[in-house]
């Protein structure tokens, strides 16, 4: 027998309305004396290129001249202090949101660029803040475990418009219809965007600066509210150009062996994808692929991510990320149920991360590439209900710095 999501959404959404609302939201606005309401604040949302829109717009706002805060998966940064916002966390909690934009505020800042979830908004921690615009990236199945459908998921995210004054979405995106009707429930007044790339400078310069077409569109939103905001085109150049990145997003590691390996967040069906494709196109060798799926997180993913990656790499090793409390050969043994038959011999399981890491490197040659997916920018993993401490940035450094793989 299904689960009715409806009815069970239904009383979600009310728990957190006493919990989060009267219990957190309301004594965190009137403590920090609602911080939000004397903010301009800009909302991200969508399932795959939250980070790094976001991570973007707050550059180009601050290399335009403005005070400006961010507050995303990776951290906070207000003025030129950088803040943990904890383990898996992209949408704090009420007291610490308020508290953030509180010292927002004490720091003289005037516009915060604030990326969200759909967690986020359908369990009210984002209560007592309007958005003075907000950009949705895409919206593609993730978190199906929590809201039972793709639709549900839709109606979540769409509830930022009741927050917002402008709204700006892909016209690209399956979501769109969907959205642009929600707007129109809400009287949010909408902008489209989509994926074409003007031929003008600043559509070269983002060609230049994005060779992969997901970021290409990332940009193009971000261009698209920068322009409402008042930032003319060449400063937009300027800033997109120097663009830095995003730590564990599509974050190159410098070595000596020839090798092109990367660090990635992509932990998305969607997002897997395109992240294998793009390495794909820019490899002249193999390209190898390291990635698991999270325990506890939308167990219908996981053989879509085996099959994904299975059919666009070289070699697929399935490993651990986020087990939690699930048994990794289970999570592992559901992977491979997404792959053919013609591709098993694409796929090895290695459960440990480092080991996994370890193997794809010492099988790679000068000019392949090792992409290593799933935890991105974070610094733990989760074994039963213990954070451990992680990174695939400093395993990666380890390996190569104890000469584990010889360049061949």
């Amino acid at each position: 027998m299904q689960p009715n999501f409806g009815l069970i959404l239904m009383i979600k959404r009310y728990w957190h309305l006493f919990k989060t609302v009267w219990l957190q939201a309301l004594p965190a606005v009137y403590f920090f004396g609602h911080p939000g309401k004397k903010l301009k604040i800009y909302g991200i949302t969508g399932t795959d290129g939250k980070t790094t829109s976001a991570t973007l717009l707050y550059h180009v706002l601050k290399k335009s001249g403005y005070q400006v805060a961010l507050i995303s998966t990776v951290a906070a940064y207000i003025g030129d202090q950088e803040i943990e916002t904890g383990f898996h966390v992209t949408s704090p909690q009420p007291w610490d949101l308020h508290k953030l934009l509180k010292r927002c505020l004490d720091a003289d800042i005037e516009h915060v660029v604030l990326e969200t979830t759909s967690h986020g908004l359908f369990q009210y921690r984002i209560w007592g803040i309007k958005f003075k615009m907000v950009g949705i990236t895409n919206i593609t199945n993730e978190h199906l475990d929590y809201f039972g459908t793709w639709e549900k998921l839709v109606k979540a995210k769409s509830l930022i418009f009741k927050q917002a004054k402008l709204a700006f979405l892909n016209a690209d995106d399956r979501s769109f219809t969907f959205l642009k009707q929600y707007c129109q429930k809400t009287n949010v007044p909408y902008q489209t965007y989509s994926q074409d790339i003007s031929s003008d400078v600043l559509g070269k310069t983002i060609k230049a600066r994005f060779p992969e077409v997901y970021n290409r569109w990332n940009a193009n939103l971000i261009v698209a509210m920068a322009r409402q905001i008042g930032i003319n085109d060449g400063k937009l150049c300027q800033a997109i150009n120097d663009f830095p990145g995003v730590k564990g997003r599509m974050e190159l590691i410098k070595n000596q062996l020839g090798i092109n390996i990367v660090v990635d967040f992509a932990h998305t069906p969607n997002a897997l994808e395109k992240a294998l494709t793009a390495l794909k196109g820019a490899t002249k060798g193999k390209l190898i692929a390291v990635f698991g799926s999270a325990g506890l997180r939308d167990r219908q993913k996981r053989p879509a991510m085996g099959k994904i990656g299975s059919q666009i790499a070289d070699l697929a090793i399935f490993t651990a990320e986020d087990p939690r409390t699930e048994n990794i050969q289970v999570i592992l043994r559901q992977m491979k149920e997404g792959v053919k038959e013609t591709n098993f011999r694409k796929v090895v399981t290695q459960p440990d991360r480092k080991d996994a890491i370890k193997l794809a490197l010492s099988l790679a040659k000068p000019n392949d590439t090792v992409g290593v997916f799933g935890k991105g920018h974070e610094k733990s993993m989760c074994f039963g209900k213990k954070e451990v401490p992680w990174s695939d940035q400093q395993v990666i450094a380890d390996l190569l710095l104890k000469r584990i793989i010889t360049d061949k």
